[in-house]
């Protein structure tokens, strides 16, 4: 029986994680005719998070699936940000565009709002399964069988492991996590809490040796984000789902550090969207084996060091969906393209990474009583626009590193396009 023209193979997908890359690529699948089912530990959408940058290729990637408008409709809308001392005075202030890196066409969301927008244009024709999670897999050449954690057992044509940093697909399929982390010396914590320094579109930051603490309130919200970054050169022994022992630690971390700190520490015990932890990269040689594939954070986490972890799991999946339908469904092609499109802009963004993870927590008194002059007098000095177009290209060229294709809906043409 010959196949229809266009008609993909391998139509059946399995996506394991509902939070920002999983929905991305459920929302191209189904435009390029295949059928994805997503799959989620949680019982429902996660909209919890941070802040995250949009940038660059990624902003490209926003407009061509059509959601550029409603996320620039819930940009965070920040003004500006300052530094302030253990007594609350402000030490320096500066300007969004430049504390932020962003050029004219960047754009700036909370990840639960980006989560929710791609939720709500796929949740009528994508199948999601909320509360279940995959236990096991078994690749027989021809299809997945899959054993999801509620008992039921299907099969797909193939699966796709966007399920994080902690990703069990990539577990299951490419062997223990440990062989794919490294660590890069610190740990970063964020909860929401009450806005206990009255912002408004501000962050404000309290930097001490090896920490750094971050409170801010976006646009549209009434309480904020409580955000710590501390050094750790070892990785601490907790499980990633062991919230007790996540908070806990956090507060051996601060333990005697004033300003704010202790007040702020004292909301993380009922926050109900706690997140702590490593500040760390995935590295894997492949990142597909057989029938599955891997993507975002769990093929390649550049981790918040970066801040292009976001943008690179939107790309991620509309290269990935794009990659299948010009193949034609053929997932030996179509994986190899991919990764190819790929690896080398998240390389880029993972050797970056490494250098700002140490310039977020400055290591003794003297630097951050260096960075707090510069704070100080880059507003007023007349060199400031070539440093912070110095700072804006290095971003610059990170977030433009992965060169997009062009792919038709029909899969019949892949052209490229700068």
């Amino acid at each position: 029986m010959t196949r229809p023209p266009h008609t993909p193979v391998n139509r059946t997908v399995l996506i394991s994680g509902a939070s920002v890359a999983g929905p991305a690529l459920a929302l191209q699948l189904r435009r390029h005719g295949f059928t994805p089912t997503v799959v989620e530990r949680a019982p429902a959408l996660r909209t919890g998070g941070y802040k995250v940058d949009l940038r660059g290729t990624a902003i490209e990637v926003c407009r061509r699936m059509g959601i550029l408008d409603a996320v620039r409709a819930h940009s965070t809308d920040m003004r500006g940000g300052s530094y302030v001392d253990a007594d609350g005075r402000t030490i320096g202030e500066l300007p969004a565009d430049i504390f932020g890196g962003r050029v004219d066409g960047d754009d700036e969301i909370m990840r639960g709002e980006l989560a929710r927008i791609l939720y709500e244009r796929t949740r009528d024709d994508v199948e999601y399964l909320f509360d279940d999670s995959v236990a096991a897999l078994h690749d027989d050449g021809d299809g997945v069988d899959v054993t999801f954690e509620s008992g039921t057992r299907r099969r797909f044509d193939l699966v796709v492991g966007a399920d994080g940093m902690h990703s069990r697909t990539r577990r299951l399929v490419f062997g223990e996590e440990r062989r794919f982390t490294r660590h890069l010396g610190a740990y970063i914590s964020i909860f929401t809490a009450p806005d206990l320094l009255g912002l408004e579109r501000w962050e404000t930051y309290h930097a001490l040796p090896g920490k750094l603490v971050c409170v801010y309130s976006s646009a549209g919200e009434t309480d904020a984000k409580n955000l710590f970054v501390f050094r750790s050169p070892g990785e601490l022994p907790y499980h990633h789902r062991d919230f007790a022992a996540q908070k806990r630690l956090l507060a051996d971390a601060f333990a005697g550090d004033g300003w704010e700190i202790p007040r702020l520490l004292g909301h993380a015990a009922d926050a109900g969207d706690f997140y702590l932890d490593s500040i760390g990269l995935i590295e894997m040689d492949r990142w597909s084996r057989g029938r599955v594939v891997l993507l975002g954070d769990a093929a390649h986490c550049t981790s918040p060091a970066s801040g292009q972890g976001t943008g690179l799991a939107l790309t991620g999946a509309y290269v990935l969906a794009g990659e299948l339908a010009a193949a034609e469904g053929d997932h030996r092609v179509a994986f190899e393209e991919y990764e190819g499109v790929m690896r080398p802009g998240v390389e880029q963004n993972q050797r970056m990474a490494e250098g700002f993870v140490k310039e977020m927590t400055l290591d003794t008194r003297w630097k951050i009583a260096l960075r707090m002059f510069m704070v100080r007098t880059l507003p007023k000095t007349p060199w400031k626009n070539l440093i912070a177009k110095k700072i804006r290209d290095d971003i610059q060229k990170a977030a433009n590193a992965v060169r997009l294709k062009e792919y038709e809906a029909s899969g019949t043409r892949r052209t490229s396009a700068a």
